[in-house]
């Protein structure tokens, strides 16, 4: 396939542009900073600046677009509202209107949204079809799925990636976490009852590659975990694997000083599971939170 992928240098969009690559498909990199998407990607792949000059994606097969701030890094101002916002929304629109421009267009656009779609869900077991809260992550996912999603067509289907937490050896939120629980002094965060859905890495690129690959598939897709934890629960068994004690609970006020609106994140949560993934016959590869995060933090030490 001829593949055009956005956020190619991200966590996820690295890990899947390069099994790609693996396996023999042609890849465009939309990115704004060439020079370092050359550095892990060389030459084997065409990069784009700009979308500036394009009438249309006509000779594409496939348009996977993962692209967008980090929303976790900084506090929520209204300015940095806008960069989440515009950093999703304006590029969706714009690939759909390409899309839309061509006579031969990509037969898939694989477009990126999150667990966050759902807003806080307390203890409710959330499928794709749960009516969502609304709140910020809800208006910035919907709003990106709605500009996806006119991009379908007879000729496009659309799939709409709702992802949890995802687990890496590098990156990702794990990395933020591992450093004080590797000193003991990790633990719960609030009360520790908020569902957190997680991902591994590897499940997560395999998810995208089995959507780009069943033609029949389409909507939107939790791209969590079967089984979701309580924040108390992640906790306790990344001290586990760790073999660190996680007994320092993090008060919610603290997190709400430290992050403001954005403390949501972690205070909040959903139980989200994968249930159109695995009715169409995905099989996931790290059931249980323990062993992704064994998985993982091993490959990470034999980094090192």
């Amino acid at each position: 396939m001829r593949i055009l992928i956005t956020g190619a240098t991200g966590l996820i969009g690295s890990s899947l542009t390069q099994r790609l690559l693996s396996l023999s498909h042609s890849i465009t990199v939309l990115t704004r900073d060439v020079q370092r998407a050359r550095e892990g990607f060389g030459e084997q792949v065409s990069y784009w600046s700009t979308l500036q000059d394009q009438t249309s994606l006509d000779g594409f097969d496939a348009v996977i677009n993962l692209a967008g701030e980090p929303i976790a890094d900084k506090r929520w101002s209204k300015a940095q509202k806008e960069r989440l916002c515009h950093s999703r929304w304006d590029l969706t629109e714009r690939l759909a209107a390409l899309i839309n421009a061509g006579s031969s267009p990509p037969g898939v656009l694989i477009s990126g949204s999150a667990a966050g779609y759902y807003g806080d869900q307390g203890q409710a077991v959330v499928t794709e079809d749960e009516a969502p809260h609304d709140e910020f992550t809800h208006q910035l996912c919907q709003r990106w799925e709605s500009l996806a999603l006119q991009a379908q067509s007879d000729a496009t289907r659309v799939c709409l990636l709702r992802t949890g937490v995802v687990l890496a050896s590098k990156g990702g939120a794990l990395a933020k976490m591992l450093p004080p629980f590797r000193l003991g002094l990790g633990g719960p965060i609030g009360n520790g009852r908020q569902y957190l859905p997680w991902i591994h890495l590897d499940d997560m690129v395999n998810g995208i590659l089995y959507l780009l690959e069943h033609a029949t598939l389409q909507g939107p897709f939790n791209m969590v975990a079967p089984y979701p934890v309580h924040n108390e629960q992640f906790a306790a068994q990344l001290a586990n694997v760790l073999d660190r004690p996680a007994f320092l609970r993090v008060p919610a006020f603290a997190m709400r000083l430290l992050m403001g609106e954005a403390a949501v994140l972690v205070l909040g949560g959903q139980r989200a599971v994968p249930k159109r993934l695995e009715e169409a016959g995905f099989g996931f590869r790290f059931l249980e939170l323990e062993q992704a995060l064994d998985d993982v933090i091993n490959q990470r030490n034999d980094k090192r």
